[in-house]
């Protein structure tokens, strides 16, 4: 499992806000907190691809120049290149760039910096949305769980709201708790950002799903790291 994104206090401070919002609502919330929300193995596939395959269009577009360098630098002079000579660099230049930009992307920083914006998006909502079916969904007996989805290496965050709730909260409402979320992580208070958003989300959930007096608490308060 990654290094945790939460200390034990900052956990403690999320599971006290939830429990503090749900004291005025039927509502449930659920947080979550990933480190990332896919492997994206293909996409580093698709670049080592992509960089490969443009060095051997270099190679093709302007032989002699790409030719001449290699005899440089191993030190022949005015080499012959007979076809299987061109193609064996050829794929001997494809590997060594295929491999290389492979092996770079190893490093985290620089792998999901070379992921699309559009493509984090979508995997971070459908990891929320899958987290959300598994451990809150239909899970609350007037299915008013919610779900508070935060994946710190994608840099995105999803609410996620059971039909009850979603069905009286226009989606739009819920970008109050989604900013004052985000104002805290960006200065790297992770804690304190699920902790404000939680209690933004408690206030709305107070208004469209009041606290019953049988109500019981159905789902854990404590953030869930995965």
């Amino acid at each position: 499992m990654a290094k945790p994104w939460l200390s034990e206090d900052e956990s403690r401070r999320v599971a006290e806000a939830v429990a503090a919002a749900e004291a005025n609502t039927s509502g449930e919330i659920v947080t979550i907190v990933a480190d990332r929300s896919d492997g994206y193995t293909e996409i580093a596939l698709i670049w080592a691809v992509l960089v490969a395959f443009a060095a051997i269009a270099v190679l093709a577009i302007w032989p002699d120049s790409y030719l001449g360098l290699v005899d440089r630098v191993t030190g022949k002079w005015n080499a012959e290149w007979t076809p299987r000579g061109i193609l064996g660099l050829a794929l001997f230049v494809g590997i060594v760039k295929f491999v290389a930009t492979w092996l770079i992307q190893l490093w985290q920083p620089l792998k999901f910096l070379l992921i699309p914006g559009p493509v984090k998006s979508a995997r971070a909502h459908h990891r929320a949305v899958a987290f959300f079916r598994v451990g809150a969904e239909r899970r609350t007996t007037g299915r008013t769980g919610i779900l508070i989805y935060l994946s710190m290496r994608e840099h995105r965050a999803e609410i996620v709201a059971d039909e009850a709730i979603a069905s009286r909260v226009d989606p739009h409402v819920w970008g109050k708790a989604m900013e004052a979320m985000l104002h805290h992580i960006k200065r790297g208070e992770v804690g304190e950002g699920m902790a404000s958003a939680v209690s933004e989300v408690g206030q709305v959930l107070a208004v469209h799903a009041p606290r019953l007096a049988d109500d019981r608490n159905e789902l854990p308060d404590r953030p869930i790291e995965v």
